[in-house]
């Protein structure tokens, strides 16, 4: 199987499709083959799109042989995380009790994605309702990290990650409700963007307006990410976040140049913990920007990240929604997925209502931060990729110490972005001890989307990734 063409961008491959060096039909059929093989060792799959996915592509071919203009994403094969609604294909939620949810109508971010010309050959896997940072489930059981099989491939869009670490197409769609897309792309070493609140719509029947959920793109450049990000953005009448958007702010710096740029560096958010090997990687790309004229700052440590806040909000909503499936699933639901509902439970109406209010406060500090800092910088996850049967519900051990469940811990530097809703990129930074991939994360004020993805961009071009990839092995190829 073809590696070079298994690796290419969205936008290298968008260029060979639209000057006739690439048939969509062989591109779509080497992603569709690889996916196929890899199921075995990565299980990064629900759902494969085969026969509609092919059909698609031979008249992907047909526009272009034609020289109709095309969309920027014409012939693209893309992934879809199994939360996210593709019109006939099941939509599962890791979840035996959803498997036969078929949707009819795609959600926006796809829309506008297949209007764009992209193909999607599957949806990815994830945990039941995307409740944790790893990805397994009673229904499709493990998904495994393509650069170590015995590791997670992080969660909730941890299919989505894995599918394109390993070449299983350049583009995924994912959902990050406290970290789930940025913890993955970190834990997979790739790129993954958790976009301003509103940037894409993302439709949240229970709560529209506190919902704390995001769609965004999950990519191999930040390049790919970018223009997934421009083709899934504008209003759309199902986000009413969306519906008011602001101005989209332009980096304020031209080409290298960083000077007058200050970054705020969060070492630690709510974890009392960080790995050597993570940190090391960290500043090393700190010091990339400061090289490059930027100023670097500490975000004092007894900043209040309102960590417990944000679990009652989470978990009290998990055991709302787990309460009416009991009486017929009781003994089909993840164990994990039981026990962060019954955590729910202690929570009381007076609770949730003061953790609404701490969640106000917290999006006022962190504006705070946003007067004195251009962005934030922090690690993506406080150590590499837990172990693959990692239980959610136990401590996770960092340089020795336990440090709490996965939140308090390891994915401590996600969640408070969701409360706020400030964009929040993950890129990769380098590679641990253990060889497996750490990440960066960099946070902008509301709608500075593109200030971020530059920072990204430049990081990239001086400590480029995506020439890096899993085994053949690993793959199942």
């Amino acid at each position: 199987m073809d590696d070079e063409l298994l690796f290419l961008s969205a936008q290298q491959a968008g260029r060979r499709i639209r000057e006739g060096e690439l048939r969509v039909v062989d591109y779509v059929t080497t992603v569709l083959d690889a996916i196929e093989a890899s199921q075995a060792t990565l299980n990064a799959c629900v759902t494969i799109n085969r026969e509609d996915a092919r059909a698609a592509a031979a008249v992907a071919d047909i526009a272009v042989d034609a020289g109709v203009k095309t969309g920027p994403l014409h012939g693209v094969p893309v992934t879809v995380k199994d939360m996210v609604a593709v019109a006939g294909m099941p939509n599962k939620n890791g979840s035996l009790t959803c498997e036969n949810d078929v949707p009819t109508e795609d959600a926006p971010a796809v829309r506008r994605l297949r209007a764009a010309g992209a193909i999607v050959v599957a949806k990815t896997t994830t945990p039941e309702f995307g409740h944790k940072g790893l990805t397994d489930s009673l229904l499709t059981g493990i998904t495994r990290n393509p650069w170590n099989l015995e590791r997670t491939s992080g969660g909730s869009s941890g299919g989505a990650a894995a599918a394109v670490a390993a070449g299983l197409g350049p583009l995924g769609v994912g959902t990050d409700g406290a970290g789930s897309i940025r913890g993955p792309a970190a834990t997979c070493g790739i790129v993954g963007l958790k976009p301003t609140r509103g940037m894409v719509p993302h439709p949240a029947r229970s709560d529209p307006f506190g919902n704390q959920s995001f769609t965004g793109p999950m990519t191999r450049s930040v390049g790919d990410a970018a223009m997934m990000l421009r083709v899934m953005s504008g209003p759309d009448e199902s986000d009413p976040w969306s519906l008011g958007h602001g101005k989209v702010k332009k980096p304020g710096f031209t080409g290298d140049d960083l000077s007058g740029l200050t970054i705020g560096y969060a070492e630690k958010m709510a974890n009392p913990e960080v790995a050597p090997d993570v940190v090391a990687n960290t500043k090393a790309c700190l010091d990339l920007y400061a090289s490059l004229g930027a100023r670097i700052e500490p975000v004092h440590d007894d900043f209040d990240w309102a960590e417990e806040a944000g679990r009652v909000l989470y978990q009290s909503a998990i055991h709302h929604a787990v309460a009416p499936l009991l009486p017929e699933w009781a003994d089909r639901l993840t164990p994990s997925y039981m026990a962060f509902a019954e955590w729910g439970a202690q929570w009381s109406a007076g609770d949730l209502l003061e953790a609404q209010a701490a969640r106000g406060d917290l999006f006022a500090r962190v504006q705070g931060l946003f007067t004195r800092f251009d962005v934030l910088m922090s690690p993506t996850t406080a150590c590499t990729a837990l172990d693959a049967e990692f239980d959610a519900t136990s401590d996770v051990m960092i340089n020795g110490k336990a440090c709490g469940i996965t939140r308090q811990s390891w994915t401590a530097y996600q969640y408070p972005f969701n409360l706020t809703g400030h964009p929040a990129l993950s890129v990769p930074s380098g590679f641990g001890e253990d060889g497996l991939p750490t990440g960066l994360q960099i946070i902008g004020s509301w709608n500075a989307d593109p200030v971020i993805l530059a920072l990204g961009s430049i990081l990239e071009a001086r400590r480029p990734w995506a020439d890096k990839h899993p085994t053949r092995e690993a793959r199942g190829l």
